[in-house]
């Protein structure tokens, strides 16, 4: 690495942290105070904001970064308060997405913690409750990503009136597309057996686009170039180059989530496979299993019992029908698309730097 590149690699270091703890100290400060509010009513309801501070606290803060590297890329400063509360409000809608998205998948675990509705619930068992544990688990925190969503649409309506009116249109598709998104996912579980298997993988692309592809990285970055004033055709660059990465990087969460490492993705071994995500991974298994396997596929996904043994037949089933090396050379053809997208971007170089290693990162992790 030259004398040049480390100096810049540095410096985009140092404005990312300089931007990530003003997003932390936004969120720390407007829970605070939603703590303070919620106290008056009753001090019950507190592990509820405690909850949230709990979710958004630390992640990698990907979809704030891709937002203020948008607004930088658009010409906005590095110090403005209008993308610093952009980027809170990303951080609040993705840690409602992950409570309503943890219910429905009956996932126990997120971050390497229990999640919301399972700590609810096993705050339930230890006070001794009256009813059932799981319900209520399942109502307490349905009710706590209901109002993380608040949150975040008050902490973007809190943005300037000029920015926050051109980066509205963005904010509401976005909310809009993930919510139909999570619905083709469940829909797809339930009905994708009875469906052709050849077109199994055109359904779930369609899932992962609008569920987690657009609001993961498209939206994000179109978000704050927009805020910033961005022209129609640099925001079109930025979807050019975001959208595919978006899909990319749900790919690979979707590898991670079957043949991960547990320590690092936080997630006990095979958890997608016990949830019944009906992934381009496995539309690519069922599509070219024979019958044998295609039926054990079919007929195991989504048992909450699954045995370990099962779940080493699952994968091998998928790394024999070559769905797992068709799945990384989607990621593959995915993320070269990205980035040639992102060298025809007109911007600065530091700003095309800093994308170009979120990029990477998103689709190159283990957790």
């Amino acid at each position: 690495m030259t004398a040049s590149a480390a100096a810049t690699e540095n410096s985009i270091a140092l404005e990312q942290d300089a931007f990530v703890a003003a997003v932390s100290d936004q969120l720390g400060v407007f829970l605070s105070e939603k703590g303070a509010l919620l106290a008056s009513i009753s001090a019950d309801t507190l592990v509820l904001v405690d909850s949230i501070k709990t979710l958004v606290t630390g992640g990698k803060r990907m979809r704030a970064l891709l937002c203020y590297w948008g607004w930088r890329g658009a010409g906005g400063a590095p110090d403005a308060a209008e993308v610093v509360m952009a980027g809170a409000a990303l951080e609040l809608f993705q840690g409602a997405a992950l409570i309503h998205d943890d219910i429905i998948d009956r996932s126990d675990t997120r971050r390497g913690g229990p999640s919301v509705h399972r700590a609810f619930a096993t705050l339930h068992a230890e006070r001794r409750w009256a009813l059932d544990e799981e319900r209520f688990g399942h109502a307490a925190a349905i009710l706590t990503g209901d109002l993380c969503l608040s949150f975040s649409e008050e902490m973007f309506a809190a943005i300037g009136a000029e920015a926050g009116s051109r980066g509205r249109a963005v904010f509401n598709l976005m909310r809009a597309e993930v919510m139909a998104g999570q619905y083709l996912d469940i829909l797809e579980e339930v009905s994708g057996p009875s469906k052709p298997h050849n077109t199994a993988v055109s359904r779930a692309s369609a899932i992962i686009r609008y569920k987690s592809a657009k609001y993961s990285s498209e939206h994000p970055l179109v978000l704050g170039g927009a805020l910033a004033g961005g022209s129609a055709k640099l925001l079109a660059g930025y979807s050019e180059f975001a959208l595919p990465l978006g899909e990319a990087f749900q790919l690979r969460d979707d590898v991670l989530g079957v043949f991960g490492d547990p320590a690092q993705t936080g997630k006990p071994a095979g958890d997608d496979l016990r949830e019944g995500k009906r992934t381009v991974l496995v539309g690519l298994t069922i599509d070219a299993a024979n019958d044998a396997d295609r039926k054990f596929v079919d007929s195991h996904l989504g048992r909450q019992d699954l045995t370990a043994e099962q779940i080493g037949r699952l994968c091998a089933i998928m790394v024999d029908s070559q769905a797992l090396a068709g799945t990384e050379a989607m990621i593959s053809v995915l993320s070269a698309t990205a980035f040639a997208a992102l060298a025809e971007l007109p911007l600065a170089a530091d700003v095309s730097a800093a994308l170009s290693a979120l990029g990477h990162a998103a689709v190159s992790r283990a957790s």
